[in-house]
């Protein structure tokens, strides 16, 4: 099928990282081409993750293509699709996988959207059949827009947990929010951590049955002796740990003995000196400690299947929905941590 639509809409990083400048800039430029067993997508709606703010600030430790286009999670439909396509047809929801090279789970090598290549905050994009998945028929594109990198990160993190087991999830960002959804849908007694009595004070609210556990860190330096109280001293079998080194110590110590942690984040920021006591705490407590990186394409459609399943809506941890015109305001927001859940960028 000859491809009609030959240019997109698209924001680049600046690559300025000065503070107050503009991070990304709006250009027009030409499609990648389609080939046989690519498929032409309209985008719907983007949302934006801690990652992405990170980036356009300079702070990703590993390396990013220059000028960039940023973000990982978007929900589309397909508009047109190379003679070779054998599982997608037009007007198919799909998403791109966020580790473009991750279909199984056992390749040897990556490449993240939004760092080792551009990523989907654009109005139009070209990608492999099968570097996408199926989005569940059910949700809007705003619910639909956050699956690829906060649904599946918190889906991945969460493995190994049966019903009736706890888990301590950190903060009140994306992946936080979407494992606290999943979490509950499975049973699992929940911890959740955060700096802000407000927004704890307001996920007790939103989430009161079963009553939600919480724990401020800001006001509790020893968190990790809350959270072993809240366990009858036993701590918790997993965690969704996204500070980093500041925190990593403290999480591993209020992990049940053989529990696992699981690194997804590094807010923190990375101070060595804080790690002093990471060999005797994780050898001494047999902790699983495991690094996130979203999950493979078989993850997403795993997800996707347990989403439609249980017919699970995401309107409850969605911050807010901004035009796609807003891209550099939407990034500045979320530098400041100024949401609780998502924000989605509608297009």
């Amino acid at each position: 099928m000859t491809q009609q639509i030959t240019t997109r809409r698209a924001f680049r990083r600046t690559d300025d990282y000065t503070p107050g400048t503009p991070k990304v800039k709006l250009v027009t430029e030409p499609l990648p081409p389609l080939t046989p067993t690519a498929v032409l997508i309209k985008v719907h709606a983007v949302s934006l993750n801690y990652r992405d703010a990170n980036i356009a600030n300079g702070g990703n430790p590993w390396p990013v293509v220059p000028h960039g286009i940023p973000c990982n999670d978007a929900a589309g439909e397909v508009v047109d699709l190379g003679d070779g396509v054998k599982s997608l047809a037009r007007g198919d929801r799909v998403a791109p996988i966020v580790d473009t090279e991750n279909i199984t789970g056992r390749e040897a090598t990556r490449s993240w959207l939004a760092a080792d290549e551009d990523g989907v905050l654009a109005d139009y994009l070209v990608f492999e059949e099968e570097k996408l998945c199926k989005l569940p028929d059910h949700l809007d594109w705003v619910g639909a827009s956050i699956i690829p990198c906060a649904g599946v990160t918190a889906w991945t993190a969460l493995k190994g947990v049966e019903i009736g087991q706890s888990v301590l999830i950190q903060g009140t960002g994306g992946v936080a929010m979407f494992a606290l959804k999943l979490a509950r849908a499975a049973g699992l007694k929940v911890i959740l951590s955060s700096s802000s009595e407000t927004k704890l004070r307001k996920m007790k609210e939103q989430f009161p049955s079963p009553p939600l556990l919480t724990v401020n860190y800001a006001t509790n330096p020893e968190w990790h002796e809350e959270v072993l109280k809240l366990t009858d001293g036993a701590g918790v079998d997993l965690v969704v740990e996204v500070g980093g080194t500041g925190s990593l110590v403290k999480s591993m110590k209020c992990t049940r003995r053989g529990g696992i942690v699981s690194q997804v984040g590094y807010l923190s920021g990375q101070d060595p000196q804080k790690l002093k006591e990471l060999l005797p705490v994780l050898i001494d407590r047999r902790v699983v400690l495991r690094g996130i990186n979203a999950g493979s394409k078989h993850d997403m459609d795993d997800l996707c299947a347990a989403v439609s399943a249980t017919q699970m809506q995401f309107d409850d941890i969605i911050d807010s929905v901004q035009p796609f015109e807003k891209a550099d305001e939407a990034i500045e927001y979320i530098w400041q941590g100024k949401q609780v859940g998502k924000l989605v960028m509608r297009i």
